[in-house]
């Protein structure tokens, strides 16, 4: 990576999470999008991005497992801000991974049904776009504990955005509240996390927020964050236009595009 790009790095480090969604938007515009599986987290960055680009977009991973609840958020989601959740699908139905793979793939092996289900749907999305923001925390497993908030992700070969990186799940709440945000109504029956149906039991007190997920399994991440070494890092680029605030103060160090060296 370019200094110019550490440089940005570390100033988004300073910035609010609004200020950072408002340059990626004046940076990107339709070439970058919200990803969300509408748990706490992403409906704080929905809420923030309508207020700040109404026109943002924002996809799902949907793995025909999810529950009802987060399918009838879906729905308000597009209702309350008159957007189109873009799903994003396996492509294998469920019955074709029965039939490939077994019944209860989930069971016998986790990794490959996230993998299936989750990591290349979510690879052929990232495949046209320029960058993505998450609703990841810094603590919210260890595999995040080092989320920047601005990156580039060596995995999926695009720029990462992470604006609640630096926030607490108390941060989270707090603006749920004072801003009415609609929510999965799980999370008031013990899911503080909410996955796939097969793979999510509500959280016995005393218990780790994410101790039900995959809650047989030492298996605590779906593989969507989780880092992957890269041989050759990509040369980013800042752009010779910088970026103006909407109050006209100028982003340091704003750009266009990423470029790879090869």
């Amino acid at each position: 990576m370019s200094e110019q790009f550490r440089e940005v790095q570390g100033v988004a480090e300073t910035w609010s999470p609004e200020r950072l969604l408002r340059w990626a938007f004046d940076t990107y515009k339709q070439r970058i999008a919200l990803s969300s599986a509408f748990g706490a987290e992403g409906m704080v960055l929905i809420d923030m991005a309508h207020r700040i680009y109404p026109a943002f977009r924002v996809f799902t991973i949907d793995t025909e497992f999810l529950f009802p609840e987060t399918y009838d958020l879906m729905e308000r989601v597009e209702e309350r801000y008159g957007i189109k959740v873009e799903r994003v699908y396996s492509a294998l139905t469920p019955e074709d991974q029965q039939t490939s793979h077994g019944s209860s793939l989930w069971k016998t092996d986790p990794d490959r049904c996230c993998d299936l289900r989750k990591i290349e749907p979510l690879r052929r999305k990232l495949a046209e776009l320029q960058g993505w923001i998450t609703a990841i925390r810094r603590d919210q497993t260890t595999s995040r504990a080092h989320a920047q908030k601005l990156e580039w992700d060596s995995k999926f070969q695009l720029v990462k955005v992470n604006p609640l990186a630096d926030w607490t799940s108390e941060a989270v709440w707090k603006y749920i509240r004072k801003h009415d945000v609609p929510y999965n109504p799980l999370h008031d029956r013990n899911y503080p996390s909410v996955g796939c149906t097969h793979c999510t039991r509500a959280v016995h007190p005393g218990e780790d927020p994410r101790a039900g997920r995959w809650a047989d399994f030492s298996k605590t991440e779906c593989g969507l964050h989780s880092p992957e070494v890269q041989p050759v890092s990509p040369l980013v680029t800042i752009g010779t236009q910088p970026q103006i605030e909407r109050n006209g103060s100028q982003l340091p160090g704003a750009y266009p595009l990423p470029q790879c060296d090869v």
